[in-house]
């Protein structure tokens, strides 16, 4: 089987070595594609040169090609099988048209929650939507998703034997809709520390809660990659999942990274139906439905206890579980079908 990855435009280190969703997705799906047995390329140009010893690279985009031409005859005689690809592109037309001449499937992941299709983007067999949660496959109902886990890998993030951690760990993007700041009030209602890991979005929302994010309990850390950010999953008791009332997340790379790493996770769910809760199990974690017209104070009480349960629980077995639930093989696979 042949599959083609391709790559999506960004201003980050292609394959991610840190912060990025879609990014490190198809990066997964990429060595997934590898250990389930595939054939892959890497098209477009943003990969990292550096992979070219290992990798099968062609630096074209299907966007910018032209029907007709040596180039997108040379793809077509190819004869890929499937190409995985950033959602927002099987409503390209000028991608789509390139896609019709190379006459292979099509599978995409949602990373958006507001991202709107062409009513054409997928037909559930040949063009395939993939969906985290419940709530994401009910808000891209009309294109037929198909419900699955999203795997995420950065470079040089292999996990180490799972061991039990200390103190508590948040890592995302800081800004209104992540609300690390309720992580942060959580872990002060237990008496414990947490460190706060990723890049800054918002400084607004920074200045707003200055007196809480800089109390003493809590330990900056800055956006990691690689070895360090797998290191500050796996040296935690228990990473801290938050969001706001309104946020839909789509389907965070934090969730599995957290499991294979054997660190259990409490999550806040504002409704039934969230990636957070179809990410964890009693065996994995905790999760803290709150009331979604309640008030910080409230949200942070029911993460506390939340936080106190998944304490409880083996690091040898979450592993065990997150790197079955997150294998990027077994991932693979599932968006390959039926092409597989």
């Amino acid at each position: 089987m042949l599959v083609g990855i391709c790559d999506f435009p960004s201003s980050y280190t292609f394959p991610p070595t840190g912060y990025g969703g879609i990014e490190r997705w198809l990066w997964a799906v990429a060595e997934g594609a590898r250990a389930a047995g595939a054939d892959v390329h890497l098209l477009g140009p943003g990969w990292r040169t550096d992979l070219a010893d290992d990798w099968a690279l062609r630096p074209v985009r299907l966007e910018n090609l032209q029907p007709g031409t040596r180039t997108t005859r040379e793809l077509r005689a190819s004869g890929y099988d499937l190409l995985v690809v950033g959602h927002e592109y099987p409503s390209h037309p000028q991608w789509r048209r390139i896609w019709g001449e190379l006459d292979c499937d099509v599978a995409t992941f949602q990373h958006s929650p507001v991202f709107r299709h062409t009513a054409d983007a997928f037909d559930g067999r040949r063009s395939r939507l993939y969906c985290y949660s419940p709530e994401m496959a009910s808000l891209y109902a009309t294109h037929r998703p198909l419900l699955e886990h999203a795997v995420h890998l950065g470079l040089g993030e292999g996990e180490p034997p799972a061991v039990p951690g200390r103190d508590l760990v948040w890592l995302g993007r800081i800004d209104e809709e992540k609300a690390p700041h309720l992580a942060v009030r959580a872990a002060q209602l237990l008496g414990r520390q947490i460190s706060i890991v990723g890049p800054v979005f918002d400084s607004d929302y920074l200045h707003r809660h200055r007196a809480l994010l800089s109390a003493d309990h809590v330990t900056w850390v800055g956006e990691l990659g690689g070895a360090a950010k797998t290191a500050a999953f796996s040296s935690a008791a228990v990473f801290v999942y938050t969001c706001s009332q309104n946020y839909v997340e789509a389907g965070a790379a934090v969730f599995g990274e957290s499991l294979r790493a054997g660190t259990p996770v409490a999550a806040l769910c504002w409704r039934e139906g969230t990636c957070a809760e179809a990410a964890i199990c009693d065996a994995t974690g905790a999760a803290a439905y709150v009331d979604p017209d309640g008030d910080d104070e409230a949200a942070a009480l029911a993460l506390a206890v939340a936080i106190e349960e998944a304490l409880t629980l083996d690091a040898s077995l979450v592993q065990e579980t997150g790197l079955q639930r997150f294998d990027p093989a077994r991932h693979f696979r599932a968006l390959a079908t039926p092409s597989w």
